[in-house]
């Protein structure tokens, strides 16, 4: 624990490896508004001292808002009822997050929605990946307000994220730990057994 003040001298200081926050608007150079939308002006928060020092930015939230409503089972995503609102606009309301200037400074910046995972390049915004059952035209492209660049080594998202059940992502790290430190596996016998 440490004072708001040092938090925010560790924040300016560069001490973040990468950061998550949230994206109301982002436009094709993956400027992102936070902070006037709806006519309304929000705020900024602490948004400028996490995201401009931070090596790595990930900015998450849903493609669409306002009504958005969607499924997840067998691996796959459903759209159930589209968003009313587009939130990768030609346009932003207002600049809170400068992507052009984050990629001059030599920041990496990816955007995780629901369906679609895009990164910033020097092109603009690109999309990378793509959930499974997801129509890339109908679902991604035409819920945007601008065409992103299309990356040449277009990925589907893990279906893991989208069937029931346990995920089972620590499945695979504990083998390949257990592997490589032969004592882990001396461990997890002893704790398996109590």
């Amino acid at each position: 624990m440490i004072d708001r003040p040092y938090q925010f001298d560790f924040y300016d200081g560069g001490g973040l490896d990468m950061a998550f926050l949230s994206a109301v608007e982002v436009d094709p150079q993956g400027s992102v508004n936070i902070s006037k939308f709806a006519g309304r002006v929000v705020g900024i928060g602490g948004l400028v001292n996490i995201s401009q020092n931070a090596k790595k930015m990930v900015f998450g939230g849903t493609l669409t808002a306002g009504g958005l409503k969607v499924g997840a089972g067998d691996g796959k995503l459903t759209i159930l009822s589209e968003g009313k609102h587009r939130k990768f606009v030609p346009q932003l309301e207002q600049t809170s997050y400068n992507g052009p200037y984050a990629r001059e400074r030599g920041q990496t910046t990816v955007f995780v929605t629901e369906r679609a995972v895009f990164r910033t390049s020097d092109g603009g915004l690109e999309l990378i990946e793509v959930a499974p059952g997801i129509d890339l035209e109908r679902d991604v492209l035409g819920q945007m307000g601008f065409r992103p660049k299309i990356s040449e080594d277009l990925k589907t998202m893990d279906h893991r994220i989208f069937r029931n059940g346990r995920i089972g992502v620590g499945d695979g790290f504990a083998s390949s730990a257990r592997a490589v430190h032969p004592r882990l596996e001396a461990l997890a016998s002893q704790s398996s057994a109590t």
